[in-house]
């Protein structure tokens, strides 16, 4: 892993996307949402078709082992950025980005 490389876990893939149609290797899309209701360092996550498919995690309970909160990455990421789904897991999925901003 280099030194740009930042893993995300991204939740709520079935509220989204109705189940987990993604494949490991599958292209995802960042969106910042300032004026989230609940989070305003939230960022939402489209599949390849602009489809909101999951947020990334930004509470300490959901944040898998490894990977950064949505707080940490807020302003190192700009709208359209492209992540890479790295592993699957039962109820969320990991992806990874090369940071654009750096802190």
């Amino acid at each position: 892993m280099d030194k740009d490389s930042i893993y995300v876990t991204v939740n709520h893939i079935y509220d989204f996307a109705g189940g987990n149609p993604f494949r490991c290797g599958d292209e995802l899309f960042l969106k910042k949402e300032p004026d989230n209701l609940y989070d305003d360092e939230a960022i939402a996550v489209y599949d390849r078709h602009g489809v909101k498919c999951g947020m990334i995690a930004n509470s300490v309970s959901t944040v898998a082992r490894g990977t950064m909160s949505a707080g940490r990455v807020f302003d190192r990421t700009e709208d359209g950025q492209k992540a890479v789904v790295r592993f699957i897991l039962e109820d969320c999925m990991i992806a990874q980005f090369q940071t654009i901003v750096q802190p």
